[in-house]
């Protein structure tokens, strides 16, 4: 398990950092550039390492991931995509940091409380709620009285995150066997 949990934890940081940094990034086609970030397509799969460590290991095992992919996350966003010079990227790595912990406590939380319904009813129902409030805590924490139409970029990333979250339900069930045994 040793390996499997610091490649899980290692995962969660570098999903952290890419989506940091692809939040910067509006989605400049069809319009969406309002209401859209890169960010959403890459975030939902920290809820998919959370459930997974947490179906295969139990809530303990998935919280030490989410507090070290916290850690190694911050840490590769704070060295790698922050500009200090920059209010908003600051932000940015404020609200990323308080919405990231969070949610993803959240989704370890209900997941384990509905571990025991349909192996798609826990993963899906956790990830729904933490997407939900990850989004409003960073979209507001970053971008409040910028000048950046937050709201409708938070609206328009939730919307990709629910439709990634239902995608994401793919590889749980095809991966959900194989990480004991890893």
């Amino acid at each position: 398990m040793n390996k499997v949990f610091i490649s899980l934890a290692f995962l969660m940081g570098l999903v952290v950092l890419s989506s940091n940094y692809l939040v910067q990034f509006p989605i400049k086609y069809y319009g969406l550039e309002e209401i859209l970030t890169y960010g959403a397509f890459s975030y939902p799969i920290a809820f998919l390492i959370t459930d997974l460590a947490n179906r295969s290991f139990g809530k303990i095992v998935a919280r030490k991931i989410v507090y070290i992919g916290f850690t190694i996350g911050i840490l590769f966003t704070l060295i790698f995509s922050t500009n200090f010079a920059d209010l908003i990227s600051v932000r940015i790595a404020i609200g990323s940091g308080t919405a990231f912990i969070i949610a993803q406590l959240l989704d370890v939380q209900i997941f384990d409380q509905l571990r025991q319904m349909k192996w798609f009813i826990a993963p899906l129902i956790s990830s729904l709620v933490g997407s939900t409030v990850d989004t409003f805590l960073f979209f507001s924490i970053s971008f409040y009285g910028t000048g950046i139409p937050w709201v409708t970029l938070s609206l328009g990333d939730l919307a990709v995150k629910i439709f990634v979250a239902l995608l994401m339900l793919i590889p749980f069930r095809l991966l959900l066997g194989t990480l004991k045994s890893a």
